[in-house]
């Protein structure tokens, strides 16, 4: 099952409190669902000038600006100016909460305590990110926090894209001092289920609409990944990535070897796999680090997951028009969504992704912001 609340948790809480507090929160309003529900925007702003915005809709990270080495900000997460654009059929996923069941199941059903379950087929004959409503389409009910934190919560009532089970999920961002972005999530069921919560931001250290990601220098604290079949579905092998265009295990250009002649490479038409890492245990780890040259821009991801899934934007295709009217070309983000393994409720072998009443399902991830000089 998977890694319930533990030490582990308690590890990234330290001096919480402290750090929290200081941070600034205002609301506004971001506009309304075709139903008339009000979506609301928060803005997150730490001692550093570092500003985060998130919204109700999808519980999107709209916005989030950090400095250069030479001060200068820039918001480094591609998105809308306007919730318009996050309720375009083609939006795809752009720094949403995503749920309940993160990546990829592979032929749109799994079987659990001898039941099979039927989801909507929305990638091709798989389901990918929850559904055809997925966590990422609905509205989250705010809460402001003491210690600065915004906390969203949506229940996914038993049944909701099939899946069985009353599920409260409850979502809390943090923007510390330590230039630290914070997600923690937490969930608790009626029934058995399956659950698996990420975070789809896209980013770009040079800044949204500036350019692809080729040449940012990527570490993945990973020796394996789990290569795919034409579908993306995990063929259930866990495979070294020693000798492969899949070693990140040391600092490499993204756009190194993102052109060679490999199968996967071909599959996913670019990176769009699933890394596991390298790791000992549920305490918080390492999971990536990324550093962009020119603005020397660094980002770290550490958390309690198991894998991370790394996707550079191959499916972008430069139609889709964001913020200040800047268009969004294939690559020119990355993904590093903290999980575990796509498929894991077919895959006996994988970390299992079953959840049952009384039991909490909580992990957490953190994004750390630097710069290098």
């Amino acid at each position: 099952m998977i890694a319930f609340s533990s030490a582990a948790a308690a590890l990234l809480l330290i001096g919480a409190a402290t750090i929290h507090a200081a941070t600034k929160v205002s609301g506004a309003d971001f506009g309304k669902m075709p139903d008339g529900t009000l979506v609301q925007i928060f803005t997150l702003t730490n001692v550093h000038g570092l500003e985060a915005r998130i919204c109700t809709y999808g519980g999107a990270v709209v916005s989030l600006k950090t400095p250069d080495k030479n001060g200068k900000m820039a918001d480094i997460v591609q998105g809308f100016d306007t919730l318009d654009g996050y309720l375009d059929p083609k939006e795809p996923y752009f720094g949403a909460l995503i749920g309940r069941y993160g990546n990829r199941i592979g032929h749109a059903k799994f079987t659990l305590d001898g039941k099979v379950y039927n989801l909507p087929q929305n990638d091709g004959a798989n389901t990918l990110h929850g559904g055809t409503k997925g966590f990422d389409k609905v509205v989250w009910k705010p809460r402001l926090l003491p210690d600065g934190g915004l906390e969203l919560t949506y229940i996914s009532k038993d049944g909701d894209q099939g899946f069985p089970g009353t599920l409260k999920a409850v979502v809390v961002y943090h923007l510390t001092n330590a230039d630290h972005l914070r997600i923690e999530y937490t969930a608790t069921t009626d029934k058995d289920t399956v659950v698996n919560l990420t975070n789809h931001s896209y980013w770009n250290l040079k800044g949204a609409g500036n350019g692809t990601i080729l040449d940012h220098i990527l570490t993945l604290y990973a020796s394996k990944f789990t290569p795919v079949d034409s579908g993306l579905i995990p063929t259930g092998e866990l495979k070294p990535v020693a000798g492969t265009p899949f070693d990140f295990t040391k600092p490499t250009a993204i756009g190194a070897r993102i052109e060679q002649n490999d199968e996967q490479l071909k599959l996913g038409k670019g990176y769009d796999h699933n890394f596991v890492l390298d790791r000992v245990g549920s305490t918080p780890a390492l999971a990536a680090r990324v550093e962009e040259p020119t603005t020397g821009r660094v980002m770290e991801v550490v958390t309690t997951e198991p894998a991370v899934q790394f996707y550079t934007g191959n499916f972008l295709d430069g139609t889709l028009k964001g913020k200040g009217g800047h268009t969004y070309p294939q690559r020119a983000a990355l993904c590093l969504e903290t999980q575990h393994y796509p498929d894991s409720p077919n895959h006996p072998s994988f970390p299992s992704t079953e959840l049952k009443p009384g039991q909490t399902y909580k992990t957490n991830t953190v994004y750390r912001f630097s710069v290098k000089k």
